[in-house]
């Protein structure tokens, strides 16, 4: 004999949870879900996320749908090719608790994709590219990182740098001004990372880096390949450094999947907590995983040394994984059947393939 199904929540509400009273599904003060993963789905080919499980628990809030074909990248006034999906940055605004009051720091801006999500949520917003062409040209007075602000109708951004990652503009002292930092750091598979740089500077050949008066309203300063292990070093050093207390850290970071399963071993820093790890699969080799890392401590100069040596171990340990012969990039454009050689060199018969899947 079927039971009715207000019968079996009376029974769940009841007795497990203890909630006295009528149950009343039509303007009820809690919602609860029971929901169950399929272990059959062929996942678009990509390995399963998670075996079959049931959940159940209260519903704590709700996604509004209505956000996405609002902010969707397609209708999006200005664009680059790195721009961050609209949903992804919601939850990278959501992971970071943008709000109203708070103010949240994009290093590695480009078009602003984050930005705009976080100034959805009401926070205020600060933004730094290495290339200045993004930041302050565009492509064009009506094409640029703040129409796509005016676009959604969304306050200015406070400030757009033109600013290196690898060598902050801030002065020295200044410490703590940021609620949260929320960026994609160049990893090397759409777009290589870039440092302030060049062949006559990486020699030490001239000093300090200055532009002629009769330049400056044009100069492009040049730029040196800057690797992924030094890029998060630096943005871990600029968190730990402009973060408040409290404050959140969150970015991607990539990794190649192994076993089914992801990388373990993330960057750390003594002044920061790892609170949360959500793993994106982009194919069956290539993964990235957004980490929301929690201040807990202030920045001291002992704490540096000690976030120091820990990146040499981790650069140490990457220099190793590259010898090895993986590569992020080949990963993710070569065919799943290719075994790289340590020099990760492709014959001519084997040409890249895309098999990622970006979002």
């Amino acid at each position: 004999m079927s039971v009715p199904i207000q019968a079996c929540i009376w029974r769940i509400l009841g007795d497990c949870i203890l909630y006295q009273g009528r149950v009343n599904l039509k303007n009820p003060d809690h919602n609860f879900w029971l929901m169950e993963t399929d272990d059959t789905a062929t996942n678009n080919g990509l390995p399963p996320v998670a075996q079959r499980r049931i959940f159940f628990g209260r519903e704590v809030g709700g996604a509004d749908r209505k956000l996405l074909p609002t902010y969707q990248l397609k209708s999006r006034n200005y664009l680059g090719p790195t721009a961050m999906d609209a949903e992804m940055a919601f939850l990278m605004a959501n992971q970071a608790q943008a709000a109203p009051g708070k103010l949240v720091y994009d290093p590695f801006v480009g078009t602003g994709s984050i930005l705009v999500s976080a100034a959805h949520f009401g926070a205020m917003t600060m933004g730094a590219d290495i290339d200045i062409r993004v930041v302050r040209d565009g492509r064009g007075p009506d094409c640029n990182v703040w129409s796509n602000f005016k676009q959604y109708g969304l306050p200015m951004p406070i400030a757009l740098l033109r600013a290196d990652n690898n060598l902050p503009p801030w002065r020295p002292g200044l410490k703590e001004v940021f609620d949260a930092i929320i960026c994609d750091p160049p990893y090397g598979v759409r777009a290589g990372g870039r440092k302030s740089g060049g062949r006559k500077l990486l020699k030490g050949v001239i000093g300090p880096y200055t532009v002629p008066d009769d330049k400056r309203a044009d100069h492009i300063p040049s730029t040196a390949p800057y690797s992924l292990a030094e890029c998060v070093h630096d943005l871990l050093d600029l968190a730990a450094r402009m973060l408040v207390i409290g404050g959140r850290l969150v970015f991607f970071y990539p990794v190649l999947r192994e076993e089914d399963s992801c990388e373990e071993h993330f960057p750390e820093h003594p002044c920061f907590e790892l609170v949360a790890t959500s793993e994106q699969i982009l194919s069956s080799r290539y993964s990235r995983v957004l980490l929301t890392m929690l201040k807990t401590s202030s920045y001291t100069e002992e704490l540096a040394l000690a976030a120091w040596m820990k990146h040499l171990e981790f650069k140490e340990n990457h220099s190793k994984w590259l010898e090895e012969g993986n590569n992020l990039h080949s990963s993710v454009f070569s065919p799943a059947d290719v075994h790289h050689s340590g020099d990760s060199k492709l014959s001519k018969e084997s040409k890249p393939k895309y098999r990622g899947k970006y979002v």
